[in-house]
């Protein structure tokens, strides 16, 4: 949530800013300033009521004592309207902060300067790639297909138990995800990442801590009876442990990892685009989360998205990195970096991770703050990234591995899996 006083401060540059992420914010921002605005004039109104009242309240008894009733009863009447005035001016006040409310929480994250200009994935940037893309033989085949082919992952079975999206893995196959969990763990905290074990429901404070809720409201799934959220990423368990606090700015960069299983509902998304593994509503990841300081955090931002590299350089993964257009962001991000790998038998990227900053603007929802050297307490930025999302990782390791033989399995797996070969 951008800060009102920045809003108020840079009009102009904020509507400028939001127009990147192809979001008009000239009438929410005018809304927002003239709200402000009567909610400031209300409380100038009352607190000048509030002194005459007092006055007035002081001077009933002297003029009682010095028999002077009249006068008393006129100023009797004086105080019961400014009373009744008081009330007005307090409800004008608690509707003109509701609204403020309101209204903030629906203004994306400022893009950074460093965003490109665009409006779909096509006009996002790489920024690098590497690794050989493999060359399959014309009776190569799609992950499903291999999953089928060697009992690995059951769809079908999943439509019974729950419903599309939802996979059963077997066999090999789920120990590949036991092992790409660990995997991804294990160099997490040789990176210098605190493992953090989250809950998988949250509640709505922390959803809107994190800039989930309102926003993406109807993509998670809701347990109705407990006003409760199915997290669709551990960042947002893991970001509100430092919901209403105020860290040492010694103490930053805070650097955590969490694995968790993530849900989302995904409404709308149908096509080829979502065939087997490629768009589920459940599957397992590893996030990475960072709170920091605002000098610092660009500084973070790169240092996370050179980790995630190096995870997909150790799967020998054909990768490349896109920085995102204004089109294609999230609504609370400031800047981001997206990772794909290359899909042989599907003969297209598939996203893996997404390397974020959001700056103040999570942290102004959460009130997460640091106290600087001279004891001054500034808003943190927050970080986090998917290091990583494992389907599509999945798909990615059985297409581009597969041999007449079986499905190879990358060096840096094999202490994992134990096993060399599916």
């Amino acid at each position: 949530m951008l800060t009102l006083k920045y809003i108020i401060e840079n009009k102009a540059d904020v509507i400028r800013r939001l127009s990147k992420k192809h979001f008009d914010g000239t009438d929410i921002i005018n809304r927002v300033i003239d709200t402000d605005l009567i909610r400031k004039s209300s409380q100038k109104q009352l607190d000048s009521n509030l002194s005459l009242l007092k006055q007035l309240s002081k001077s009933i008894g002297q003029l009682m004592s010095e028999g002077k009733n009249e006068e008393a009863t006129n100023v009797r009447e004086q105080v019961f309207s400014l009373k009744e005035a008081n009330r007005q001016l307090e409800a004008d006040m608690k509707d003109a902060e509701q609204k403020l409310s309101e209204w903030l929480y629906l203004i994306p994250n400022l893009p950074s300067e460093a965003v490109p200009e665009g409006k779909t994935p096509e006009d996002n940037v790489i920024e690098r790639s590497g690794g050989i893309i493999p060359q399959l033989g014309p009776d190569a085949l799609p992950h499903w297909e291999l999953a089928k082919k060697y009992d690995l992952i059951d769809f079908e079975l999943g439509v019974k138990i729950t419903g599309a999206g939802f996979p059963v893995y077997k066999g090999k196959g789920a120990r590949l995800q036991r092992a790409l969990i660990n995997f991804f763990l294990d160099n997490a905290r040789a990176a210098g990442y605190t493992e953090i074990q989250p809950p998988y429901v949250v509640n709505v404070d922390s959803g809107l801590g994190t800039g989930n809720l309102p926003d993406k409201e109807g993509q998670m799934y809701h347990c109705g009876l407990d006003n409760l959220y199915l997290i669709p990423t551990a960042e947002v368990p893991v970001t509100n442990i430092y919901r209403d606090m105020i860290l040492e700015e010694k103490s930053l960069p805070v650097m955590n990892t969490a694995y968790s299983a993530c849900f989302r509902r995904e409404a709308g998304s149908y096509g080829k685009d979502v065939r087997g593994l490629n768009r589920l509503h459940q599957f397992d990841k590893v996030e990475i989360v960072r709170i920091d300081t605002p000098a610092h955090s660009y500084q973070s931002l790169k240092e996370m998205v050179d980790y995630v590299q190096t995870l997909v350089e150790k799967l020998e993964l054909p990768w490349r990195i896109l920085r995102l257009c204004g089109g294609d962001m999230s609504f609370t991000s400031a800047l981001t970096f997206d990772f794909e790998v290359y899909s042989a038998a599907q003969q297209r990227w598939l996203e893996v991770s997404s390397v974020s900053n959001f700056e103040s603007f999570q942290a102004n929802r959460l009130k997460c703050r640091y106290r600087t050297g001279d004891k001054k307490i500034e808003l943190c930025h927050t970080l986090n990234g998917s290091a990583l999302a494992l389907p599509r990782i999945v798909a990615a390791l059985l297409e581009n591995n597969q041999t007449p033989e079986g499905i190879l399995i990358p060096a840096s797996l094999i202490p994992y899996t134990g096993f060399e070969i599916i």
